[in-house]
């Protein structure tokens, strides 16, 4: 019996589609957490809370989720052959995902006040966003070499 027949294969242009969408929808999920935590607050608080956590997202997008996502990319691209579903991140990126989820359940339920955490929610909720646009925006491009 050939268990190969029961992946779920789709094209390299799916698992671009996927990973964007992951990590767009996980970056909202955190963002949405951090409003939350921070929405009793008087609004020149929020701003301040806000303006630290995104000033932190831009290097954490530029030297590390980026990067993170150019590598995927990178090993997506070559690929002429329908690859399982779940391929559209390195088995090494389900074990950091992993670990970074647990870290994020452990936060939630530690003693550190909420605003404090909203910054880091934010700042790698924004980043992981800015690096999710990346995957879509290449998701279109390969739409639109497809068709041409």
């Amino acid at each position: 019996m050939n268990i190969r027949k029961f992946t779920p294969a789709v094209d390299k242009s799916i698992l671009v589609l996927l990973a964007g969408i992951m990590w767009c929808g996980v970056s909202v999920m955190l963002v949405r957490y951090a409003v939350t935590w921070l929405s009793p607050l008087r609004t020149g608080q929020k701003v301040l809370y806000y303006t630290i956590g995104y000033l932190i997202a831009v290097p954490i997008h530029l030297f590390g989720f980026s990067r993170i996502a150019e590598k995927n990319l990178n090993r997506l691209m070559p690929v002429n052959v329908k690859r399982c579903v779940f391929a559209f991140m390195s088995w090494k990126s389900y074990i950091i995902v992993l670990i970074m989820v647990s870290m994020g359940i452990s936060l939630r339920h530690s003693s550190l006040p909420k605003q404090y955490l909203s910054i880091v929610y934010n700042s790698i909720g924004l980043a992981l966003f800015l690096s999710g646009l990346k995957y879509l925006k290449f998701f279109f491009k390969l739409l639109v070499a497809e068709r041409s």
